[in-house]
């Protein structure tokens, strides 16, 4: 048995063929249609890139109890359950997270990793010299203190790496992240019992595409839209989005480089394939660029997902059942014949792929710290904090802040809290979280997905926002949230 996991970070489903997006400019991610099952509803749980990369390994939602950090000494992980069972579990990324204090804890599961370096703020290439070129990035002097400073540090730094680089595509690292993975798949085709996370930070910003795939005559040089509030014009807007496009035509060639050797190696006959993204991201929609700061729109949290499974050989076809990121983890183990830990709270897709078998009535997404949404696959709520008296408190064993770690004045006011039902018995640290820059209490968003695909008409439907808020509140009891969170949002805790 072998098993694939091809991922791509920042993957606007919208956007893609068999979603009504770009049909005729993006040939390959059609090809992978043609090939597979896709799933119609599909949606992110715990936001952005490292918290979904958890639920991955684990099955289960990270952002009810800590925010982004490394993986937890108490955590089922998938690819070590592989490993220990005489699989081996290989990453092959240009995720440059994963080498930092709140991912550093997640490669080291794997029985072999290799990362490429360079992408984003990655602190790669050193130049003490000046360095003002900051062209390549919109609006930053709309960004807040301290984002516009971080943000600011991140893009010269990111103007460094990409001097060093040039344009040559050979030298770009999903190019080389690519190349890595089909060497692995060309070395190991004849080899049974493995699995290949092969994983790209693209199309994630900044959209930076090799020249071939630009636009001829395109003269704006600008590819890194801030996490803020549009402000604008329409034309400079139409703009970044074909740097957006132009870095998805990119992928798109490296995705049919990658099936041309699934082909070539007859790696269809028993090779487990999975298609997927951690979250999309908004290009002027709503209002906004990006993620984290504004409401869980649809183009962040409503994701592709394809899955091929060469045991019932479904291709071509959609699936309607309601999934999520954390089904991924107990798909692979089911498929590989082991056993799925009771801390596990996702659902093996097998059944959905073969034969559309429902999966779950409600998925959870949200960031820690932040609002809690919930959807039946019709509805989408969004259930803003009511109660900003309630503190947000992180638990956790790893005490990290994205790419540092957290502060010690903030450890000091750190208390030992009893175990969680997830944690192996072990208690954890509880101390007080950074709350979100988005919203913090106000106003709730209810749409209809069937009559507003868009979410531009907000409704009050009171029936339908007290049986979303019920789901809510069990689906937090299952996997044992910490009793703040019904308070700061004012949910009734379910009886036991």
């Amino acid at each position: 048995m072998k098993a694939i996991f091809l991922m791509f970070d920042s993957l606007r489903r919208d956007y893609l063929p068999c979603w009504g997006g770009l049909a005729g400019e993006l040939p390959n991610f059609r090809r992978l249609e043609e090939h597979t099952v896709a799933f119609d509803r599909c949606y992110a749980g715990s936001l952005p890139c490292m918290p979904a990369r958890r639920e991955l390994q684990t099955g289960r939602y990270n952002f009810l109890h800590c925010s982004w950090g490394p993986m937890e000494p108490f955590d089922v992980s998938m690819p070590e359950l592989l490993k220990q069972s005489g699989i081996h579990s290989a990453l092959i990324t240009d995720h440059y997270h994963y080498v930092q204090d709140g991912g550093a804890t997640y490669q080291g599961r794997y029985s072999s990793w290799q990362c490429f370096r360079g992408q984003e703020s990655d602190a790669w290439i050193g130049d003490a010299g000046p360095n003002e070129d900051l062209s390549h990035a919109m609006s930053l002097q709309n960004l807040p203190q301290p984002l516009r400073a971080m943000r600011t540090r991140g893009v010269r730094q990111n103007a460094v790496n990409r001097a060093w680089r040039g344009d040559a595509e050979e030298r770009y690292t999903q190019t080389l992240t690519f190349d890595s993975g089909m060497e692995f798949m060309q070395r190991n085709a004849g080899e049974d019992n493995w699995f290949l996370q092969l994983e790209v930070f693209d199309p994630h910003e900044p959209f930076d595409a090799p020249s071939a795939y630009q636009n001829p005559g395109e003269n704006s040089r600008q590819d890194w839209p801030p996490y803020a509030r549009v402000t604008e014009t329409p034309r400079q807007v139409e703009a970044m989005r074909q740097k957006y496009i132009a870095l998805l035509k990119y992928c798109d060639a490296n995705l049919g480089r990658f099936l041309d050797a699934m082909d070539r190696l007859d790696l269809w006959k028993d090779t487990l394939l999975i298609v997927g993204t951690d979250h999309g991201f908004l290009l002027g929609e709503h209002g906004w660029w990006g993620k984290n700061l504004m409401p869980d729109y649809e183009e962040i949290v409503h994701t592709p997902l394809f899955i091929w499974d060469p045991r019932c050989g479904c291709r071509n076809e959609h699936r309607s059942a309601l999934v999520q990121n954390v089904d991924l983890c107990p798909t692979i183990l089911e498929y590989f014949g082991l056993p799925i830990p009771a801390e596990v709270q996702g659902h093996s897709l097998r059944r959905a792929v073969e034969s559309d078998a429902p999966v779950r009535r409600y998925a959870l997404f949200g960031y820690f710290g932040a609002s809690l949404g919930i959807t039946d696959g019709r509805w989408a709520y969004l259930r803003a904090p009511q109660d900003d008296t309630v503190p947000v408190l992180e638990y956790t064993l790893m005490p990290t802040r994205i790419v540092n770690f957290t502060p010690p004045q903030v450890l000091q006011q750190a208390v030992l809290h009893p175990p969680f039902s997830f944690t192996r018995n072990c208690p954890v640290l509880c101390y007080p979280g950074m709350v979100s820059q988005k919203m913090q209490t106000g106003t709730s968003l209810l749409f209809d997905l069937a009559a507003d695909p868009k979410q531009q008409q907000p409704l009050a439907a009171a029936q339908v926002v007290e049986r979303l808020s019920d789901a809510m509140a069990s689906l937090m009891r299952e996997n044992d949230a910490p009793p703040e969170l019904y308070q700061r949002f004012r949910l009734a805790c379910p009886a036991e």
